[in-house]
């Protein structure tokens, strides 16, 4: 539970700038969810 507590933590910390894709991973997985990122156009 460490991992994903520390996933989480880092997810929600709004001074942490230093959010990953591997972070949003982690706590995704957490919550049993999996990421979709999308380009669209401007």
């Amino acid at each position: 539970m460490g991992i994903i507590r520390t996933s989480l933590n880092r997810l929600f910390d709004a001074d942490d700038t230093n959010l990953t894709l591997a972070t949003l991973a982690g706590a995704a997985a957490a919550l049993g969810r999996r990421i979709k990122l999308e380009l669209a156009p401007a």
